[in-house]
């Protein structure tokens, strides 16, 4: 066997354990084709449809994203760490990617950030494109000036991706503005205290806006068994899909 062949056959082996390492991905059928579902960790997920690839909250450097084609789209929700790390925005392929964000993250960018690929949506805006993103609001309640997340800091997000209407909460409490959407097709809606909200706020949340399919996530130390028992109580047409956020390190 020729040494470029044997050379090509590590790369190709190397490349797909390094995606087998991944937690696995669900499809959704759309209109226009397939929408993939990408677990990566805690608050960090890609989505991938038409060939186009989108990251929401990317952390972990470019070795999370082993396997997996450059963004095209880039979606933060918040200032803290576990959804804005400028490092993981420097180390991965961003040239072709947009780039959405509060202004709160914007005004933390790091100055070599390609500023002619950011959109600032505030709650309530959307940019229009093959994929819509609507801000909505991401907080919590009560109310405070001192709160982990106040009101009109950060963005949860509303994907229509194919015809489907995709939730993304971001870190926020089931806020009026959460349990009031309307058609919601999947939903990422997290739990974790004292930064969000617990199990079983997250499942009245989720039974008041009634998801067809909800995933939970960002629910490091919560009981998300405990979370699909709750809805599917309340409701056992909604599909609770628990799936590996927080794999171990090899």
């Amino acid at each position: 066997m020729k040494k470029s062949t044997i050379i090509a056959l590590f790369l190709s082996f190397n490349s797909l354990l390094s995606f087998a390492q991944l937690p696995a991905t669900d499809k959704l059928q759309v209109k226009g084709g397939e929408l993939t579902i990408q677990p990566i960790t805690h608050a960090t997920l890609v989505l991938s449809y038409q060939g186009k690839n989108i990251y929401i909250d990317p952390t972990g450097g470019a070795e999370a994203f082993k396997g997996l084609g450059a963004p095209d789209m880039i979606l933060i929700t918040d200032i803290h760490g576990d959804h804005f790390d400028p490092k993981t925005l420097e180390a991965v392929n961003t040239n072709k990617a947009v780039l959405i964000a509060p202004q709160a993250v914007a005004d933390k960018l790091p100055a070599t950030t390609d500023k002619t690929k950011l959109v600032i949506l505030k709650n309530g805006e959307t940019k229009k494109g093959t994929v819509d993103v609507t801000a909505i609001p991401m907080y919590n309640i009560p109310e405070s000036p001192t709160a982990f997340h106040t009101k009109g800091r950060g963005n949860g997000y509303v994907l229509n991706i194919g015809g489907k209407n995709i939730y993304i909460s971001g870190d926020t409490m089931d806020i009026p503005e959460m349990r009031s959407l309307k058609n919601i097709d999947v939903a990422f809606v997290c739990m974790n205290l004292p930064y969000t909200m617990d199990v079983k706020t997250a499942a009245s949340g989720v039974l008041a806006f009634k998801p067809k399919i909800v995933y939970p996530y960002h629910y490091r130390g919560q009981d998300v068994e405990q979370f699909k028992s709750l809805v599917n109580a309340g409701d056992k047409n909604i599909d609770v899909r628990l799936r590996e956020w927080y794999p171990v390190k090899k």
